[in-house]
């Protein structure tokens, strides 16, 4: 009965942040950034729980910790370092500035911006709407698989409620409601993961961490080695896939590579008042990652001192691995506040995925290509009724139960993040870099991703190594292009980097005029 209580005043909190937040939430601007006014501390727990979800404390804990033991905490530091310290020095204040100058609120609005092409625009808004749909759906599908377990909720039933949380309080307050949630979430989190760990390792499965990792040195020592082997599974391509060493290698990079260019994550970037705010945010994210995902894998390597556990991973059902571990090692009044931790990551990634997906279709298609001359109050209207569209679409999708959590994560990410790793990130340092490099960035990263993907027949191991190469592919083949090409047209450059008189002293935020666009065909 308390772990019910529990859940509902949880819930009443969110929805009670969304009617608070409502107030402030009038324009596109107020709905979608939360008018740039975003501080430290927000910025920086927002880009936490939008990093990590069920995605990790389900999927990935149960099939990467259980699979590579302890060599899996490689991903820990490249999570916390690569994907979060690295994005926040390297890309943060580059990317207020330049959205600012040149009053882009999406991805595709800047890339369509700084490279002047409306066709960019439309490609990239395409590919977010329709790829988010994967990822939103493998973290409802955690989530559901979560509650089934610990409350016997059947999983349609727990997978339908969730939407509705989702749609209520997004829709209610805009990404003020989201960013202030999200600071409430990161502190459950936090209390959440260092339960968690306290728990499982005191479990008599695991009988404390001497005897823990004495046991799983035992039951295989590749469950304690520093790293998996590289030896080929096979002959071919097929071969260099599977190796063990390439598979973890893939994992790291699709993980933390990826955030770097992932819509989902450079949006809170948008959103940030002013530079100042990198200073701070950037040791408080980094802290946060590190913890969380210290917890998640280190907890899903011990899952194999769990006897329970064995026939789940026998029959490939990896998703029910830490569910499982979760409802063994911890007391009935106490899993709820680890069912919290999972829900909090969950919520907030679902709710910046909900948004960033509604926004390339109100603003990126509607608003400047169909009806340029719609009200701001019609804009935050169309997006509100998409956010319900892209969450019905996201359920219906993980309801199916079309695929494991780690593989529709692997897709999303690889298209995603493979196709704006090149041109987001060479855009922002590079003047040289022009259109014909953005296409081909776009490009290779979709194509590989899923002609190579489609080939292997969508296989769970062979995909974030598929993914890895496409982000690779993407950040390596722009430059190239570069080189061989013209730059972007005078006017774009100048705006987004700042040589106008009328674009160097625009103050972040206010609007800007944008460069001109040239009409050119897909």
């Amino acid at each position: 009965m308390v772990k019910y209580v529990i859940l509902a005043a949880f819930v009443a909190v969110l929805i009670s942040v969304g009617v608070y937040s409502r107030r402030r939430t009038r324009t596109v601007d107020d709905f979608f950034i939360g008018s740039r006014t975003v501080g430290p501390w927000l910025s920086a727990f927002a880009y936490g729980t939008t990093y990590f979800s069920a995605v990790l404390f389900v999927g990935y804990a149960g099939k990467i910790g259980y699979g590579f033991g302890l060599s899996a905490l490689w991903i820990v530091i490249g999570n916390a370092f690569l994907g979060t310290m690295v994005a926040w020095w390297l890309l943060a204040k580059r990317t207020r500035t330049m959205t600012g100058r040149l009053n882009a609120l999406t991805m595709p609005e800047f890339l369509s911006r700084r490279y002047g092409s409306k066709a960019i625009k439309v490609a990239a808004a395409l590919i977010i709407f329709v790829f988010l749909i994967p990822y939103s759906a493998s973290v409802y599908t955690g989530l559901a698989y979560l509650f089934e377990k610990v409350f016997n909720i059947n999983f349609t039933t727990a997978l339908w409620s969730m939407a509705i949380l989702t749609a209520v309080y997004l829709v209610i307050g805009g990404y003020l409601a989201v960013a202030r949630n999200d600071a409430i979430q990161g502190v459950v989190m936090i209390v959440g993961v260092l339960v968690m760990i306290w728990f499982v390792v005191r479990s008599p499965e695991v009988g404390g961490l001497t005897h823990g990792l004495r046991h799983l040195h035992a039951i295989s020592p590749s469950l304690t080695a520093v790293w998996p082997t590289w030896s080929m599974q096979g002959s071919g391509f097929s071969g260099f896939l599977s190796s063990p060493g390439v598979e973890l290698l893939g994992l790291v990079l699709l993980t933390s590579l990826g955030a770097l260019a992932h819509p989902k994550m450079v949006h809170k970037f948008y959103a940030m008042k002013d530079e100042s705010v990198v200073r701070q945010a950037i040791v408080i994210s980094t802290f946060f990652a590190f913890l969380m995902t210290f917890g998640a894998y280190f907890t899903g390597s011990l899952s194999h001192l769990f006897p329970q556990v064995a026939p789940l991973a026998a029959a490939g059902n990896f998703d029910a691995i830490m569910p499982t571990v979760i409802d063994v090692a911890l007391p009935s009044t106490v899993v709820v506040v680890v069912l919290l931790l999972v829900l909090s990551a969950s919520m907030s990634t679902l709710a910046s995925l909900v948004m960033v997906s509604a926004s390339v279709v109100s603003i990126d298609f509607v608003r400047d290509e169909l009806k340029p001359d719609m009200s701001k109050t019609s804009v935050v209207t169309l997006m509100r009724v998409l956010v319900v569209v892209f969450i019905l679409l996201s359920v219906l999708l993980a309801q199916a139960k079309i695929a494991i959590i780690i593989t529709m994560m692997a897709i999303s990410w690889g298209v995603i993040s493979g196709a704006f790793l090149g041109p987001y990130i060479w855009g922002l340092f590079w003047r040289r870099v022009g259109k014909a490099s953005a296409w081909a960035g776009i490009v290779v990263g979709v194509g590989f991703t899923l002609l190579v993907g489609w080939h292997y027949h969508w296989n769970a191991g062979f995909m974030p190594v598929i993914s890895s190469i496409a982000m690779l592919g993407s950040l390596a083949i722009v430059p190239i292009v570069a080189l061989l090409t013209k730059p972007a047209a005078d006017d774009c450059i100048a705006k987004a980097f700042g040589d106008q008189v009328g674009a160097a002293t625009t103050a972040p935020g206010e609007p800007a005029l944008a460069p001109a666009l040239e009409a050119d065909p897909v």
